[in-house]
């Protein structure tokens, strides 16, 4: 969806989202040109299943072995800096990686710390892992959110931006 598709590489799956089933209505970009051909009007979503989960397990198993708690944002963000730096230093590294790992990294702060929930949401860029709130009219796609910072060199910008979204949908204890 957007930036670091997770559309599968391989020729068999062409046009496969990774985490989607085949038969999945809207998982393809019938258009060639990024948006998903029969997709209109606002985001749909569903849970998630348990590749989705395990995806996002894996990543938070990465952010443990860095040190980094998802619940200290700031932490969250000097990563971000950090592994931006470094791969500047050495663009050998698996960038798509490190933008998976802090897209989860931002979403699960979100889910612990808002009033959203991780589903997997469907919109006209394609199908990727989400945040859903109850009752709400918008979702948050981190992969968009640190795709897009990612490519603009962008350093500094995660901890006001979901404290930001965090004050929007504030979890009710």
């Amino acid at each position: 969806m957007g930036w670091f598709s997770k559309k599968s590489k391989d020729a068999d799956g062409a046009g496969d989202e990774v985490g989607a089933p085949d038969d999945w209505a809207g998982s393809d970009d019938e258009a060639g040109d990024g948006l998903v051909g029969d997709h209109t009007g606002r985001p749909v979503s569903r849970p998630l299943e348990a590749d989705e989960r395990a995806r996002i397990d894996a990543a938070l198993a990465r952010l443990d072995e860095m040190g980094i708690d998802v619940d200290d944002i700031d932490a969250v963000g000097a990563g971000f800096d950090e592994a931006h730096r470094a791969w500047q230093q050495d663009q050998s590294r698996d960038s798509a990686q490190v933008v998976d790992t802090f897209a989860v990294a931002i979403g699960e702060h979100l889910a612990r710390h808002s009033a959203r929930d991780w589903a997997v949401v469907t919109d006209v860029f394609g199908t990727d892992l989400g945040l859903v709130a109850a009752r709400a009219e918008t979702v948050v796609v981190p992969h968009n959110l640190v795709g897009s910072r990612w490519m603009r060199a962008e350093r500094g910008w995660i901890p006001g931006v979901v404290r930001h979204l965090v004050s929007m949908r504030p979890r009710r204890r």
